[in-house]
Formats: C-alpha cells, sequence, structure tokens
C-alpha cells in the first residue's frame, strides 16, 4: 500500500548514511510488513538494501547471515545451493531447518525474494518463523549502535515480546551468526496450525550437537521464543516437565490459538522432535 506520511526515501551508500535513523525514521529493506499497513509514526525511510552485504558468509565462527538476506537466498541455502560462500546441507545439517522456518510462514513464494531475514527477526512476532529458526540454531545477532560501536547479542535474548526487542532508537540489524556447532548439528521441525494453510499455531525445532547436547526451540506458541536446554538426550517424561515448566503468562493468545490449546500441542511436538533426534542415533527411549 501506499505510505503518503513518507517525504523522503534516503538510500544508504555506507554505515554513516545510518545516522539519520531513528524517531520518524525507519529501516527499509524488503518492505514487505512495512508496506503492508499504514506508517504513521514514519516520515523517512532508509534504504538499506544499496549497502552491499552478502547474503551469506562463511567465517571462523560459522555461517554470517545478512540481515538483508531474502528468505529466498537463506531457503537456498538449506538444499545444496552455492549463494556466496558454500553453504551445502550434507556439509552442514543444521541449515535443513532454515527452508523448512521459511515454509512455515504465511507468505508466498513470490514475497520470499523480497522478504529478508533482517525484517522477519526484527518484527519479533510469536509467528515469526525464521527467527525462531535462528533462536534454536543458537543464532548470534550483531547490532550497530549510532555512535559507531557494534555490540553482539545471543538471538534468544533479542525478542522482549510480540513486537518488541532490544534494539534501541538509530540502532541497526547488521546480521546474524549461526555458530559451527549448531550447523553440524542434527535438527527436527515440526508445527500445527488450527487451518491448514494458516499461520502457526506452534512451531517446535530441535537441535542435537555433536557432543550430544541438546536444545528444544518452541515459537509460534509463545510470545518469545523460548529454548529449552539439555545437557543430553532428554527422555519424553523430562520434555514434559520442561514444557510444563514455562511461565503460563508466556503462552500466546490470539485467534490463532488459545493459550491451554498452544501449550498442549507444544508439549506433543516437543515430544515428538526429542524422539526423532533420539531415534536417528538409536538411543532408547
Amino acid at each position: 500500500m501506499d505510505l503518503d506520511t513518507i517525504r523522503d526515501v534516503v538510500v544508504a551508500r555506507g554505515r554513516g548514511d545510518l545516522g539519520l535513523l531513528g524517531g520518524a525514521c525507519g529501516v527499509l529493506a524488503g518492505g514487505t510488513f512495512l508496506f503492508s499497513e499504514p506508517q504513521q509514526e514514519l516520515d523517512r525511510l532508509v534504504d538499506i538494501t544499496a549497502l552491499g552485504w552478502p547474503a551469506l558468509t562463511e567465517t571462523a565462527q560459522g555461517l554470517e547471515i545478512a540481515a538483508t538476506c531474502t528468505l529466498a537466498e537463506l531457503a537456498g541455502a538449506g538444499v545444496g545451493q552455492e549463494l556466496g560462500a558454500e553453504v551445502l546441507r550434507a556439509q552442514w545439517p543444521g541449515t535443513a531447518l532454515f527452508a523448512r522456518a521459511c515454509r512455515a510462514l504465511v507468505a508466498s513464494h513470490k514475497i520470499w525474494r523480497t522478504a529478508t531475514v533482517g525484517g522477519n527477526v526484527c518484527l519479533s512476532l510469536p509467528a515469526g518463523a525464521v527467527l525462531g529458526a535462528l533462536v534454536a540454531l543458537d543464532g548470534v545477532a550483531l547490532v550497530w549502535s549510532p555512535d559507531g560501536s557494534d555490540r553482539r547479542i545471543p538471538l534468544r535474548e533479542f525478542v522482549l515480546g510480540p513486537g518488541s526487542n532490544v534494539l534501541g532508537s538509530g540502532e541497526v540489524l547488521r546480521s546474524i551468526t549461526v555458530p559451527t556447532r549448531s550447523l553440524l548439528a542434527r535438527t527436527a521441525f515440526r508445527k500445527i496450525a488450527l487451518a491448514p494453510l494458516g499461520r502457526s499455531g506452534a512451531v517446535v525445532m530441535g537441535r542435537r550437537e555433536v557432543d550430544g547436547r541438546c536444545a528444544l526451540t518452541i515459537t509460534a506458541a509463545t510470545t518469545k521464543p523460548m529454548v529449552l536446554d539439555f545437557d543430553a538426550m532428554p527422555g519424553a517424561a523430562e520434555v514434559r516437565g520442561a514444557v510444563a515448566d514455562i511461565d503460563p503468562s508466556l503462552w500466546f493468545d490470539d485467534p490463532h490459538g488459545a493459550p491451554d490449546w498452544r501449550r498442549h500441542v507444544a508439549g506433543v511436538l516437543a515430544g515428538e522432535v526429542a524422539a526423532e533426534l533420539r531415534a536417528e542415533v538409536g538411543d532408547g527411549q
């Protein structure tokens, strides 16, 4: 839709151009949400897509995913394509979560070529499946502050609640880095919705690392991604107990699912995810 309050669009060519951000000036990347509804509080946009950030970069720490990486580029990384860096599912099995998370979104494949990873993360909505996948892989956000400094924030600490996160005025999400240990991990994925093509009511993703540590991440069902950490692969009873211990106020309530239903189905899905990860390496039940 037209944003009739916007008077100026600045195309950022360098970090210095981001100094305009804050107050009534917002970030424009893919814009698929930005242009979906009125933004009455904004009168200027800074377009960051011309900054030339590589979508995917292999680093000493793992895989750096630019905030401007599109969902199409991210999903491609999970199916063996080469996109800036050699990102192979056979080499990094954890990347299988990328495409599965993108498919969990209520979004056309046409939007995938425009919508960005950073947009999904910064919207910080419970149904942000890409956000959930990057939390499940223990991603770390790199944030550029307006004073020129950087800060790194574990993505599990990034979201405060529906539509709310730790970004301050003028700050920009630069990238998310997924550590190598998570890229090498085995993963499992489950989702459920009240309607076949409806918004996810609960999404559960599991990660089992080479050393046996395990994490189950619940999203869509909760007001922010919830990570359940285990030193070793948990049994069914341990999983049920961990889900039951989640603060009742964190179960999300909207037309796509009531809190009690979400709590129940998240527990069922978490049990299935844990069972799949146990079965992959032949663990007992």
